[in-house]
């Protein structure tokens, strides 16, 4: 049952519909069927699979709300749920920001369910984890690798006339290798829709090569440097820009959208106007739900344009308050770049690092989004356009802002995490210290 087809979904959120008895009622229904298989030292060490479906039911009585969930779907459990829900909204005190359930919406046709992939065998995923571990023993590594793949859908509905389905397929690879002795370590990360364009092969050989190449890694000192970050070195600080792109936040002052005598920043030139980003649901190679959490339908919407801050995020509260279009959280990101490889970004690096990965990215100063953050898994001295030597790890303390001020030059975008991200050259990257972590 973790799967239910879109009249099915209906046909019980119609029942826990037609049982309330608040003055509105909004639920969220949604399952997933999926497994993953783990590895380490290259031995499969896990593997599973699980079926997960449950409901949850909010009601409202004026601005008193209350949410109750289950995952038993009989009629005395539909009515159990909805009962629950009304009793805590009795109990609940007054939210003077809530708003009532959306009505009918209307929603472009997703493309998030790749029908090839949602079925998919125990030997299936032994055999990715066996091609992935293979690249390693032939070549002296250690592989730890996870892979998991899902099939899932979300239906939402209220009293006042919404429903939405949206059903989802995916799969997620990370790899981390690991030279014997210990002193090189590389990493690649794929996801997809369509989990048959998986190449286990091809992305534990990127990791291997990087594993491989930065043994015996030397120290330099920290400083400004030129850098090409990957996609999944930047990725982290850019998720920064975008969980902070709130309206309501930068009209209280609290972000680095605030104006300094109150307002926002919209409209502004804030980044390079090489800087495009935006957010698609229906991008062939990025897709997502059209429709968020609450039913708001999601459009393609341009966030920066040619550096320019285009919009913002507003909920439907804030939206109200200032007069202003719902515009919700982008479900995924999409950012313009060139046609560069990330090899021809390097042959035209006089001096500079590449880093492989970022991680442990902490917060410094909301304000300004400075961030605190390691290199790992292969970083790398760039001299004459071709890669020198590996480098130790470094700590930077760096702003997606300035960050995306600096820009030199934009790669070819790639996927990553269900975005679409440039390899990217910047100069002036700060790097504030060493670390002997591999």
């Amino acid at each position: 049952m973790a799967i239910l087809s879109k009249e099915d979904a209906k046909a019980i959120l119609d029942k826990v519909m037609a049982m309330s008895k608040a003055e509105m009622a909004f639920a969220d229904l949604s399952g997933d069927d999926g497994g993953n298989i783990r590895y380490a030292r290259n031995t499969v060490t896990t593997s599973g699979s699980q079926k997960n479906i449950s409901l949850e039911v909010s009601s409202a009585f004026g601005k008193k709300e209350g949410t109750s969930t289950i995952n038993e779907f009989d009629d005395a459990s539909l009515e159990k749920v909805v009962r629950r829900s009304e009793e805590l909204a009795q109990l609940a005190p007054e939210n003077p920001e809530f708003m009532p359930y959306l009505g009918p919406q209307t929603y472009d046709k997703a493309i998030t369910a790749d029908p090839g992939s949602m079925i998919v065998d125990p030997a299936k995923r032994a055999q990715w984890a066996a091609k992935s571990i293979g690249v390693c023993k032939r070549g002296g590594l250690t592989a730890a690798g996870f892979i998991e793949d899902y099939h899932g859908f979300t239906a939402l509905a209220s009293t006042n006339g919404l429903f939405a389905y949206n059903e989802y397929t995916g799969l997620d690879f990370s790899v981390t290798v690991r030279t014997d002795d210990g002193t090189g370590s590389g990493y690649a990360l794929r996801d997809y829709n369509d989990i048959n364009k998986l190449d286990a092969d091809r992305a534990t050989g990127v990791a291997a090569e990087k594993a491989f190449n930065s043994k015996g890694a030397k120290a330099i000192e920290p400083g400004k440097y030129t850098v090409i970050l990957e996609p999944a070195a930047s990725i982290g600080l850019l998720r920064t820009m975008f969980w902070n792109m709130g309206a309501r936040s930068a009209d209280e002052g609290r972000s680095y959208l605030s104006k300094a005598g109150g307002g926002n920043k919209q409209g502004e030139q804030l980044l390079d106007d090489r800087v495009t980003i935006y957010t698609d649901p229906l991008h062939k190679e990025v897709p997502n739900a059209t429709f968020d959490w609450s039913g708001n339908p999601r459009k393609k919407t341009y966030f920066y344009n040619k550096g320019k801050v285009e919009n913002l995020v507003y909920d439907r509260y804030w939206a109200k308050e200032k007069n202003m279009p719902v515009c919700p959280y982008p479900s995924n990101l999409i950012m313009e770049g060139g046609s560069a490889s990330r090899e021809d970004l390097i042959k035209d690096t006089k001096k500079g690092i590449l880093l492989t990965r970022t991680w442990y990215i902490r917060a410094v100063d909301p304000q300004t989004l400075l961030y605190t953050g390691l290199t790992r898994d292969g970083t790398f001295y760039i001299e004459d356009g071709k890669i020198k030597h590996p480098i130790k790890n470094l700590r930077f303390n760096e702003s997606p802002i300035i960050m995306l001020n600096n820009l030199e030059a934009l790669g070819r975008p790639e996927r990553i995490n269900g975005h679409l991200i440039p390899p990217m050259k910047v100069r002036d990257f700060t790097f504030t210290s060493l670390s002997d972590a591999i």
